[in-house]
C-alpha cells in the first residue's frame, strides 16, 4: 500500500482532510483501503526540516505539502520523491518552481495567490469601515512569506493613502498583546495575513476582534462563517481536493513536471450581516451586490 506523507504547519482540520480525501477517491485512492495517508504536523515552523526528513527516510511515495512552510522544508529534504504543495503564495516567486505550466523537478500543486489579493482586502474593508483611519495587520513572523507579505500591505497602503499598524503573533499567547497593542494605537480595522497558525486559531481572532469590536477581514470563507466580519479569497476545499487529485495522478505514475500548477478560477466575498450589525456597520449596497454569499 503506497503511503503518503502528508506534512503541515500549524494543524490540521478535518475539512480540509475530507477535501483532500475526496481528490484522492476521484482517482480511486480510498485511505485504508488503497493508500495510507501518515500526517506529520507541527506549530513550531522550525521542526519543519526534521520532520520531512523524517518522511524520506520512511520512503513515502509522495509528500503532500501544505502550506508554503511545509513545501520548502519538502523541497530541502527530497530532490527524488514526489511533492504536491498547496500554498497561498506565489510559488515562483517563493522558489519552490521555476514555471507554472511545466514545473521542472520533482514539485507541483496549488496555490490560492492570497497574497495578492491583500490589496483588494484592504479597499475591500476601508469601504466598509471609512472611519478607520488607522487599519491594523496581523501576521505571522514565523513564516517564511510574512517579510514579502509586509512588503506587499504596505506598497497596498501607500497607494490609496491608508496608514496601518503592523502587528505580530507566532504562536497562541502572541494573540491577547497583538490585539492590546491594535486597541492602545486606536486601530479601526483588521487585516488578517494568510498564515496556516494564524488560520488554525481563527476561532480564537474572532473571538477577539469581537471582544474588542474590531472589524476584520479574513482569508477563507470559514472564519465568517464562525463569526468574522468579512473574507476574500479562494475556496480552499476546492484547493485541497485538486492537490488531492495531483497526489493521485503522481500515483498512478504522471510525473509533477506534466501537471501544471493548479489556480484558482473565482474569489468568494462573504460578509456576515448579523456581525456587522453587532459592531454597528451599514453594509454598503455595492459591496452587498458584489458579495457571493451573505451571512443572516
Amino acid at each position: 500500500m503506497p503511503v503518503i506523507g502528508l506534512l503541515r504547519a500549524g494543524q490540521m482540520d478535518e475539512k480540509r482532510l475530507t477535501a483532500l480525501r475526496t481528490g484522492l477517491s476521484e482517482l480511486g485512492y480510498v485511505e485504508g483501503h488503497n493508500v495510507a495517508i501518515e500526517l506529520h504536523a507541527t506549530e513550531q515552523y522550525d521542526r519543519l526540516p526534521a520532520l520531512a526528513s523524517e518522511l524520506v527516510r520512511r520512503k513515502v511515495a509522495v509528500i503532500y505539502a501544505s502550506s508554503l512552510p511545509a513545501a520548502l522544508a519538502a523541497k530541502a529534504a527530497t530532490a527524488t520523491i514526489p511533492i504536491v504543495f498547496s500554498i497561498g503564495g506565489d510559488p515562483i516567486e517563493a522558489g519552490l518552481v521555476t514555471s507554472m505550466s511545466r514545473p521542472p523537478g520533482n514539485l507541483t500543486g496549488v496555490t490560492t495567490f492570497l497574497g495578492e489579493l491583500l490589496p483588494k482586502r484592504l479597499e475591500l474593508l476601508r469601504e466598509l469601515v471609512p472611519s478607520a483611519t488607522l487599519i491594523g495587520v496581523l501576521l505571522n513572523p514565523s513564516n517564511p512569506n510574512s517579510e514579502a507579505r509586509s512588503r506587499d500591505v504596505q506598497e497596498a497602503a501607500r497607494t490609496i493613502g491608508q496608514r496601518i499598524l503592523l502587528v505580530q503573533a507566532g504562536n497562541e499567547r502572541d494573540f491577547v498583546s497583538a490585539f492590546s497593542t491594535l486597541v492602545q494605537q486606536r486601530a479601526g480595522a483588521l487585516v488578517v495575513i494568510d498564515d496556516p497558525l494564524l488560520q488554525f486559531h481563527s476561532d480564537q481572532i474572532v473571538a477577539l476582534a469581537g471582544h474588542h469590536a474590531l472589524p476584520a477581514i479574513y482569508f477563507f470563507r470559514l472564519d465568517t462563517v464562525n463569526g468574522g466580519l468579512m473574507s476574500y479569497g479562494a475556496n480552499i476545499e476546492d484547493q485541497y481536493r485538486q492537490a488531492g487529485t495531483y497526489v493521485g495522478r503522481i500515483l498512478k505514475g504522471e510525473k509533477p513536471a506534466d501537471l501544471p500548477v493548479g489556480q484558482p478560477t473565482k474569489f468568494e466575498l462573504v460578509i456576515n450581516l448579523k456581525t456587522a450589525k453587532a459592531l454597528g456597520l451599514q453594509v454598503p449596497d455595492r459591496l452587498l451586490a458584489l458579495a457571493d454569499e451573505v451571512i443572516e
